[in-house]
C-alpha cells in the first residue's frame, strides 16, 4: 500500500496535467475559431451595413439615359432576352422621366454591362464617349463575351483622361442586323468625374480593398465602388458574403436581377 505522502504526490502531478490540459485546449483552439469567425463576420456586417449614397443630379439640363437595352424609336432588330442588355449604373425615375449617372474619381473609369448575346452573334458592338460639347473622345468596337455576363469596358491611357467637374456622355450599343434600318439596341447615361474631399482621402488609404469599397458607395463614388466589388468578387466567386453584399449593392438600384450573373471582367 502507498504511503500517504506518496498519494498526496501522485494527486498533485495528476491535477497539475489536467490543469495543463485544460488551460492549452482553449489557446489553441480559439485563434482558428475565432480569426474565421472575425473574418466572416466582417464581411458579413459589412453586406449590411455599406449602403451607396445617390449624390443629387449635376448641375445643368438633366442627364436623361436608358438603363436597359431598347430604341428610340420602333423595335430594335434585337432579340428579346431576359434580363435585357443592361449598364450597371445608378438611375432615378420621376414623372416618367429617366436619368442614369454616376460619379467616378478615376481620370480612366471602367464601365460595366450585362451583355445577354455572345461572341457566336453577327452582331455589332460599339462602346461611345462624348465630353460635353458631343465630340467623341473614345469610339471601339467591342468584342462579345463567351457566354452572357457582365463585362467591362475601360477608358485606356490612349485616351483622354476625363477632366474634373465635367460630364461625359456614353452608349454602349448593339446593332443586331446591318442590313435593315432598324435601331440597334442600347444603353447610355452620364459619368462626372469628381474630387474626394481630404478625411475621406485618408480613409481610403486602407490596403483593405472592401473597406475602400464601402467608403466610395457611402460617399457616391459609384463606378469605383462598383469596379472594387465586381474585382473582388470575380476572384472570390464562391465567397457567399461578397455574393450578398453584389446583390445588396444592385438591389439599392433596382438591378438585383442582374446579381446572379456571371462577371466576366477579363473582356475589353
Amino acid at each position: 500500500m502507498k504511503s500517504n505522502s506518496q498519494l498526496i504526490k501522485l494527486f498533485v502531478v495528476a491535477f497539475s496535467c489536467t490543469s495543463l490540459l485544460v488551460s492549452l485546449t482553449p489557446v489553441l483552439a480559439k485563434p482558428t475559431l475565432s480569426s474565421s469567425l472575425s473574418d466572416r463576420n466582417a464581411k458579413t456586417t459589412l453586406a449590411q451595413a455599406t449602403t451607396f449614397n445617390q449624390p443629387p443630379l449635376p448641375p445643368g439640363p438633366p442627364p436623361g439615359g436608358r438603363v436597359r437595352g431598347g430604341a428610340k424609336r420602333g423595335e430594335s432588330a434585337c432579340p428579346l432576352t431576359k434580363p435585357n442588355l443592361t449598364a450597371l449604373v445608378p438611375f432615378t425615375e420621376s414623372a416618367k422621366v429617366i436619368n442614369v449617372w454616376g460619379q467616378t474619381t478615376l481620370e480612366r473609369p471602367s464601365w460595366l454591362f450585362y451583355v445577354p448575346y455572345t461572341k457566336n452573334s453577327p452582331y455589332e458592338v460599339e462602346f461611345v464617349l462624348q465630353d460635353q460639347d458631343s465630340n467623341d473622345i473614345y469610339r471601339p468596337l467591342i468584342a462579345l463575351p463567351d457566354k452572357p455576363g457582365v463585362i467591362r469596358v475601360s477608358l485606356p491611357s490612349t485616351a483622354p483622361a476625363l477632366a474634373l467637374n465635367k460630364q461625359y456622355r456614353w452608349f454602349f450599343t448593339i446593332n443586331c442586323n446591318k442590313q435593315t434600318i432598324s435601331p440597334p439596341t442600347f444603353v447610355e447615361g452620364v459619368i462626372v468625374r469628381v474630387e474626394l474631399n481630404p478625411t475621406v482621402v485618408k480613409k481610403l488609404q486602407t490596403p483593405e480593398l472592401l473597406k475602400q469599397y464601402a467608403i466610395y458607395a457611402e460617399n457616391g463614388i459609384w463606378y469605383d465602388a462598383l469596379t472594387i466589388l465586381a474585382q473582388l468578387r470575380q476572384k472570390n466567386p464562391k465567397d457567399a458574403a461578397l455574393q450578398a453584399e453584389w446583390r445588396h449593392l444592385l438591389d439599392q438600384i433596382h438591378l438585383d436581377d442582374i446579381a446572379a450573373e456571371p462577371i466576366l471582367l477579363e473582356q475589353p
